[in-house]
């Protein structure tokens, strides 16, 4: 039984151009930023202060998706949908904070448990920032003490020998090296489920080289004395390659998900790169992140693996608040051409850069317009597997392969925009719905939007854009086209209510 399935997968790919590795499943690298602009990259905005040779090159190889998505305006909500194929808000809206929960049900099929059963190799490197359960060694008598203006817990708190239940390993990954997230305790590495090195001190800055740019934005909390954040994107993108070559003597393909701190706060560049780019530092830092992806890439030309590896680069969401700031001094707008930053529900809070080369299948140098989520990887990947995605999973996933066939018709319609319970949006062919009178997080910056000529805030109790046309979410025409608004309010509505959005769903239940 399994000779015949190993059979009719190789045929599969075969068909999708591995003729010459019919029974070979190809590798997958997904390499995804933190906090990264549309307009922060050159082959998408070329007004852009920052060079990013390697991205562009890839994007050269493979096929860009200028309207592509994240499901949520933060972090922990488009991880969870991307390695669940499941818009967020069906489970939660906010980000895992420190020392927090697992993001994951255990019944919840996730992209590594469905890859290992079609046979892979799983790894997650860098980032996680989907939880565990810090409980499970957290001893009885533990409480948080004062630190700062917060509260955390000491080194002395948790019991470090133990291992860390319901992270990256119990959720289909084999393999986890990272620091969970850069600015959460606990400050050290972590490979598979036991930290590295054990924290013997509480967090203190003023111990780290000095920041670059804005703020540490770290939370209080336990962290090893020779913890150095400056060494993330050095020994991940290290372990990565070394992850990549030794997978080349691997009988099994591999599936490698490799998150970048970067460049997420705090913006902290290695010197070697200060001063590559004309957007201050956290040019510079996107730059390093482009650099890390340059060498990951080479690693797989050298193990003679890229021919055979799908490379999917995206974001998480769009740039922090620091945009506007870098907008005034060096003329950068990280989210051009859209209106809106992370937390927003304005195009540039969840408009992410998206690019993916596979060989035998993607023409190089191509570009589609259609409307793509990072949520559509899931059944995407299932399909090329033949993998049957069972009802409950991946409820929101759409099948891309025909789009990057280079067929003209989008399996996607519509895709709901969500950051917190009260913030809604929903695209729907050439229009936007912002269910609310503005679609900021923050507030409004006036001096920005003067800059650009939007015009002064209206009392609409929503906001209606035609995308087609007003790409910037500029003229608000609720008022004009009543009709629409409440056609798209009732999209939202079913979206919403119906606990699924998957075409192989609808009509089944």
């Amino acid at each position: 039984m399994n000779k015949v399935i190993v059979v009719f997968v190789g045929c599969f790919f075969s068909m999708l151009g591995w003729a010459d590795r019919s029974l070979v499943k190809p590798n997958i690298l997904i390499l995804y930023a933190d906090d990264l602009g549309y307009g922060d990259l050159k082959i998408l905005n070329p007004k852009s202060k920052i060079p990013t040779p390697h991205l562009e090159k890839l994007a050269k190889e493979g096929i860009i998706f200028t309207d592509g998505h994240s499901s949520s305006g933060i972090c922990t909500p488009s991880r969870y949908a991307l390695l669940t194929g499941r818009h967020h808000w069906r489970k939660f809206h906010g980000i895992v904070n420190a020392f927090g929960d697992s993001a994951f049900d255990t019944d919840r099929l996730t992209m590594p448990e469905m890859l290992k059963e079609c046979g892979y190799a799983t790894a997650a490197i860098g980032k996680w920032h989907l939880g565990w359960n810090w409980d499970a060694i957290k001893k009885p008598d533990a409480k948080p003490i004062k630190q700062g203006k917060r509260s955390g817990f000491g080194p002395d708190a948790f019991d470090w020998s133990k291992s860390i239940p319901n992270g990256p390993l119990d959720h289909g990954f084999d393999y986890y090296f990272g620091d969970t997230v850069i600015n959460f305790p606990p400050y050290c590495w972590i490979e598979n489920d036991k930290v590295v090195d054990v924290p013997d001190t509480i967090m203190d800055t003023s111990k780290w080289k000095e920041i670059k740019e804005g703020g540490w934005e770290c939370r209080p909390g336990p962290m090893f004395s020779g913890w150095d954040p400056y060494e993330n994107i050095p020994t991940t993108t290290q372990k990565a390659v070394g992850y990549v070559k030794k997978q080349a003597k691997n009988d099994k393909p591999f599936f490698l998900y490799f998150a970048f701190p970067s460049p997420h706060a705090p913006i902290i560049p290695n010197d070697e790169f200060d001063g590559k780019s004309g957007a201050g530092p956290y040019g510079d830092f996107v730059y390093e992140t482009d650099d890390a992806c340059g060498r990951i890439l080479k690693a797989l030309e050298q193990s003679g693996q890229a021919d055979n590896t799908i490379v999917i680069f995206t974001a998480d969401n769009g740039p922090e608040k620091y945009a506007y700031k870098r907008d005034q001094t060096f003329d950068h707008w990280s989210a051009e051409p859209f209106r809106g930053l992370k937390r927003d529900i304005y195009e540039g809070g969840h408009h992410v850069p998206f690019m993916v080369k596979w060989p035998g299948l993607t023409k190089p140098g191509t570009t589609c317009e259609k409307l793509v989520s990072q949520i559509d990887f899931m059944a995407t990947l299932a399909s090329a597997l033949d993998y049957p995605l069972p009802r409950n999973a991946a409820e929101d996933s759409h099948n891309l392969l025909p789009l990057l066939k280079g067929k003209k018709a989008s399996p996607r319609k519509a895709h709901v925009h969500n950051t917190r319970t009260d913030a809604w949006a929903i695209r729907v062919g050439e229009w936007n719905l912002i269910e609310g009178k503005s679609g900021y997080h923050s507030g409004r910056v006036k001096t920005w939007e003067e800059k650009r000529n939007y015009p002064a805030d209206d009392d609409d109790s929503v906001e209606l854009f035609h995308y087609a046309k007003d790409i910037s979410q500029s003229n608000n025409l609720a008022k004009k086209f009543p009709k629409k608004v409440a056609e798209l309010q009732k999209e939202l509505k079913n979206a919403r209510e119906r606990g699924f959005t998957a075409p192989r769903l609808v009509g089944s239940r």
